[in-house]
């Protein structure tokens, strides 16, 4: 067996890391994260932000340890609002660095951007599997960038979609999301608004996806039977759903800790609208048998993702078995023999 002492990180760009799993393999990745999570077999802390008025964004750092598949995993996230429109940049970069659980050996540096695309998409796809009834068919996404993207990849996984519609404040960016992701789509025609009451009423699955801090989707859009991933919210402030939408409907969060301050809950919360009483449970409760989710199809349930670092650790050990197989990448020898 090769000495430790000789073993080389392995560093992946965006181009070497996109292709490496499929959607499903996505949603099945963020749902082992979320059963480790309801059966406690994790070490993670709520995500960390560095915060500056400079910049409308943020950094986050995320580190976590899962029990299964083993691994460790640490993600540093820049998030820059004014990305896209000012420097044709995405809204978010991210590098992961995944380490080896006993040694601390960092065997892979990555590009986290299309991991996280793709891992966050996911999180709405896997609540709406658990959550959303079963004969769900009208997709509705709240939001156009790069997370979007992952969005309809991994919900695609789900139901078979017969009607998709995709909310953007900017008519440009509407047209990019269909030229760059309707060829990818048989079963359904991806359609677009710049009003959201043409998109989010009648939805079955409703996925929000930005950073807003004042609510954007209305209580009267919400009719029974509606299923919400709200996955924009995470940080303190951030709200995307009017308060009265969560004081109907039965809510499950990723991590509780995280969600107070940071998710979708935390200004209803602040305002009292709403009590951590009147939280349904987490989602790994759910996919780990111990919480019943939807409990009838006139229910609306709302999951509040604010991305949880156990995401990442589950995801990147098959990313990195994948990249080693293809031959992609480069090695980089990190200590001196």
């Amino acid at each position: 067996m090769e000495s430790w002492r000789n073993r080389k990180t392995l560093i992946l760009g965006r181009s070497d890391m996109m292709g490496l799993l499929t959607p499903a393999e996505y949603n099945a990745c963020v749902e082992q994260a979320y059963r480790m999570h309801g059966e406690g077999r994790f070490y993670m802390e709520p995500k960390g932000h560095i915060v500056l008025d400079k910049y409308p964004g943020e950094w986050e750092a995320m580190p976590s340890y899962i029990e299964e598949p083993e691994a460790a995993a640490c993600k540093w996230v820049s998030i820059r609002e004014e990305n896209r429109k000012k420097f044709e940049l995405p809204t978010v970069f991210s590098i992961l660095i995944y380490t080896h659980p006993e040694t601390g050996f960092p065997l892979a540096i990555c590009d986290g951007s299309y991991h996280t695309v793709m891992r966050t998409g996911a999180a709405g796809a896997v609540s709406a599997k658990w959550l959303a009834r079963k004969n769900s068919t009208r997709l509705a996404i709240v939001g156009a960038g790069n997370m979007a993207e992952g969005a309809l990849a991994t919900c695609n996984e789900v139901f078979p979609w017969q009607d998709v519609r995709v909310w953007s404040r900017s008519q440009e960016t509407l047209n990019e999301f269909v030229a760059t992701q309707q060829p990818k789509y048989s079963g359904f025609e991806i359609r677009t608004s710049t009003d959201l009451e043409e998109v989010v009423p009648g939805a079955d699955v409703v996925v929000t996806i930005t950073p807003a801090r004042d609510p954007i989707i209305k209580d009267e859009w919400i009719g029974p039977g509606t299923h919400i991933a709200a996955v924009g919210a995470d940080k303190g402030g951030d709200q995307e759903l009017e308060s009265s939408i969560l004081a109907r409907a039965r809510i499950f969060v990723d991590d509780i800790r995280q969600c107070r301050t940071d998710g979708e809950i935390n200004v209803p919360l602040a305002q009292g609208l709403i009590t951590e009483a009147d939280i349904a449970g987490e989602i790994g409760e759910v996919v780990a048998g111990k919480k019943e989710g939807r409990r009838s199809d006139e229910e609306i349930t709302v999951f509040d993702s604010t991305g949880i670092a156990l995401q990442d650790s589950a995801t990147v050990p098959l990313e990195y078995e994948r990249a080693v197989a293809a031959g992609v990448g480069v090695e980089k020898k990190m200590i001196s023999t």
